[in-house]
């Protein structure tokens, strides 16, 4: 099991239980240290998740512990930080209004390639096509084959467009589209950290399962645990409410595996 540890409203880890439990009994760590892993629903400090350590006896040879480096965050403090920071998951609503405003942002490129590419163009002639085919399948075929072979060349455009836009501005340091900026939301990884472009890409493709399944993906946001789609699932993100650069997330990861076992955070 690894365990974070909270102090002075930042994060630290995750370190090994073994360690955890070896530095409350020497003293580098305090009992009042907030700590957290996964399953719990909240932080609670170590004291409590580790008692059996504050009634160990030190051995009779150890050295007097070192004094703590440190001054123990409140529990209030820290507990309410990290909920906001790694647990206040964007619902449902909150996204689906973030995804019609990006809808909105991009109608109007997406309207200059179909234009440009002759797709406009391609649906015009083909009702044009099918009322002048009448009830002949035939000429109805045809004419939805010269429609379906003007289409593409936007269809590919547009598609580019869609996916530079979401893997773009998710993997920047906005961490979301202006859509999400609009609604105060963001994506993370599992850990509350931005991602890279490659996993915004991941997660932007992803969505194409979750329509193939009758948008069944998308609806998942609004039951599951941390309010996941399918394409989040797939992908390992979160959609957190906060705006990135609202939001502080101190996140330090050190090596609890060194040779004096310390603790430095």
């Amino acid at each position: 099991m690894e365990v974070w540890i909270g102090r002075d409203g930042e994060r630290h880890g995750p370190y090994k239980e073994v360690d955890i439990r070896q530095w409350l009994r020497s003293g580098e760590i305090s009992p009042d240290d907030l700590g957290w892993y996964e399953g719990m629903t909240d932080w609670a400090p170590l004291s409590s998740l580790f008692p059996e350590e504050l009634r160990a006896e030190p051995p009779a040879f150890s050295p007097a512990p070192p004094a703590p480096p440190y001054a123990a965050a409140p529990a209030t403090s820290y507990g309410s930080s990290a909920v906001a920071a790694l647990e206040d998951y964007a619902g449902f609503w909150k996204r689906l209004a973030a995804y019609i405003v990006d809808a909105l942002v991009l109608w109007i490129p997406n309207t200059i390639l179909s234009n440009m590419l002759g797709a406009s163009k391609a649906a015009e002639a083909y009702v044009q096509a099918k009322l002048a085919a009448g009830d002949d399948p035939h000429l109805v075929l045809q004419a939805l084959d010269t429609y379906m072979n003007a289409l593409w060349p936007a269809v590919i455009a547009q598609t580019l467009l869609v996916w530079l836009y979401f893997g773009l501005c998710e993997s920047s340091a906005w961490q979301g589209t202006l859509g999400k900026l609009a609604l105060g939301i963001r994506v993370t990884d599992l850990d509350g950290h931005r991602i890279d472009f490659m996993r915004a890409t991941g997660r932007y493709f992803g969505k194409i399962l979750s329509v193939m399944i009758f948008c069944f993906g998308f609806l998942m946001i609004a039951w599951t645990q941390r309010k996941q789609g399918l394409h989040d699932m797939l992908a390992k993100t979160l959609v957190l409410n906060g705006r990135a650069k609202d939001v502080a997330t101190s996140t330090r990861r050190t090596d609890p595996g060194n040779s004096d076992s310390s603790f430095n955070a």
